[in-house]
């Protein structure tokens, strides 16, 4: 058997994490997209880059998709001679988006869909199960929840067992409109980890399975608990010396009456406006262009269908 001459190209979602109480655990598709076209070369590896990073230098094979990918050739039994790829990038990096898991998520499907093609598999998860997939993605990330939603779309909850990652993927309201506020300048994650503490109090672990367990209502059947869903007494207020603005405007929104988070480790944030029901995605537009630094607003859809290959 020997390697495809023909590209393979996989489209991955933004994802946003957390969603304010899920720490860890939520995560949500998002329909901002980087794109992954890649195929096997003669030797070494090559990347090419457009749109968001491309002005980045790195060393191709430390590159988080070329790394992504040599783990899935790895987990079916083999690498390519060589591996060449051109990433057009729409995702912010450092701003609490998902990009690490876009490209780790991509470069795993990519893998498995030129090995599948190796060995004449009319379905790649015959060659690397999704469950697969996920282990390694979440091996590669560190933590599980964007790469969960990044796979699967819509709204997933990771969770440990013995036997494993689990994840459930629920379908979010149909009405359920995000609306991304991005700042200009991106916080480093480990920045935010690391200005979290070891111990909570008991009494704000308590709030906060509350909270969790009320934002699961409130984004599949429940719009009117979105606010009170999304309070979070985990993270958000210890990050907030990290990346004041965010913390500003996470204030002004919520005090509007919109449910707004912290995406992620930040410093994006995410208003989780419904259409139909006021204040909408206009009302945050409004008040981040009163902010006293500037923010790029993004109203946004679920993805619904998650990472994906669109040709092989």
């Amino acid at each position: 058997m020997s390697w495809p001459g023909q590209p393979v190209t996989v489209v991955a979602p933004a994802t946003s994490a957390n969603l304010g109480p899920g720490f860890d655990s939520l995560g949500l598709a998002l329909s901002l997209h980087d794109t992954v076209q890649a195929r096997v070369a003669g030797s070494g590896a090559d990347v090419r880059v457009t749109g968001v990073g491309a002005g980045q230098r790195w060393r191709p094979e430390r590159h988080l998709v070329i790394r992504a990918m040599r783990a899935g050739f790895e987990a079916v039994g083999g690498q390519p001679p060589g591996i060449a790829i051109e990433c057009r990038n729409h995702i912010p990096q450092g701003f609490g988006l998902g990009s690490s898991a876009a490209a780790i998520v991509s470069g795993l499907l990519a893998a498995r869909a030129l090995a599948a093609a190796r060995e004449g598999a009319a379905d790649p998860a015959d060659v690397l199960p999704d469950a697969d997939v996920l282990r390694l993605a979440c091996e590669i990330e560190g933590h599980p929840d964007n790469v969960a939603a990044c796979q699967a779309g819509g709204l997933t909850i990771a969770f440990d067992t013995a036997a494993g990652l689990g994840v459930a993927r629920l379908t979010p309201l149909a009405t359920l409109a995000p609306v991304l506020c991005v700042p200009a300048a991106p916080v480093a994650t480990k920045t935010a980890r690391e200005a979290l503490p070891d111990q909570v109090p008991h009494a704000d672990a308590a709030a906060n399975s509350a909270r969790a367990a009320l934002l699961i209502t409130a984004l599949t059947t429940r719009p009117d608990l979105l606010l009170p869903g999304t309070e979070d007494f985990l993270h958000q207020r210890y990050r907030a010396a990290s990346m004041p603005r965010t913390a500003t405007l996470l204030a002004t929104l919520r005090a509007a009456g919109i449910p707004a988070v912290v995406s992620g480790a930040g410093p994006s944030v995410l208003a989780l406006t419904v259409g139909g029901l006021a204040p909408g995605a206009a009302a945050v537009a409004l008040l981040a262009a009163r902010a006293s630094s500037p923010w790029r607003v993004l109203p946004l859809r679920v993805d619904a269908d998650g990472a994906r290959l669109v040709s092989a």
